[in-house]
């Protein structure tokens, strides 16, 4: 996960500290033409819509997703789950380049880590189930709200909420690996990726999903 970590982290795991809070922000605040992904060892271009998550009402380490998934010509439905299981805070606190959101009233800042489950539609085509590990980016302020942490976004190479495991077929029981997060794809190949300031895919993988890929398409494929 160095990818996602600018800063060194604090030891302890604070979980039972924030576990009170709401996380549901840090999911649903990026554009789903940011949300960028892949699937299987060829990094075939895989769409993740979530339409809904809610905090559980009794677990309050859990979170209940249901979202939409794109591969080529295929759209699953899918519902699951997310886990968490360690908050970790940043050792120093970062206000941005030239300090521009020291104002902002944030009080910490740190990486949220769970274990995500999203089950497709069973009766859907080519459905399976989505697993692993995911790292997200916070800060809280003041007011002890939690706040997607896009503070860097200015940054080369800026990411935030990776999703890091795997697809596993119900018909054949395969797993194929399946990364996604928002600005950059996680744990990709080192040819993927050829944007400098933003995410460019090589023309390599363009076959592959990615010679239609726009920084700003609008299209809701989920709809």
């Amino acid at each position: 996960m160095d990818f996602l970590i600018e800063d060194k982290l604090k030891p302890k795991n604070t979980l039972s500290q924030y576990n009170k809070l709401d996380f549901v922000n840090l999911w649903t605040q990026t554009k789903n033409y940011n949300v960028l992904g892949i699937i299987g060892s060829n990094h075939q271009r895989i769409k993740i819509k979530f339409l809904s998550i809610k905090k559980d009402s009794i677990n309050s380490n859990k979170y209940l997703v249901s979202g939409k998934s794109s591969v080529k010509e295929t759209i699953c439905d899918f519902k699951g789950t997310i886990i968490l299981r360690d908050i970790k805070e940043v050792e120093k606190l970062h206000f941005g380049v030239d300090n521009e959101h020291q104002n902002k009233g944030i009080k910490s800042q740190g990486v949220l880590i769970a274990d995500y489950e999203f089950k497709e539609n069973k009766d859907q085509k080519h459905s399976g189930l989505f697993k692993g590990k995911l790292y997200s980016k916070w800060y809280l302020i003041s007011d002890d709200r939690i706040e997607y942490d896009n503070i860097q976004s200015v940054a080369d190479g800026y990411s935030n909420n990776a999703f890091i495991g795997v697809w596993k077929s119900y018909k054949t029981g395969k797993e194929k690996i399946c990364n996604w997060a928002d600005f950059r794809v996680p744990n990709a190949n080192q040819d993927f990726d050829v944007g400098a300031g933003e995410f460019g895919p090589s023309e390599k993988y363009y076959a592959k999903g990615w010679a239609d890929y726009k920084p700003m398409d609008t299209q809701e494929w989920w709809k």
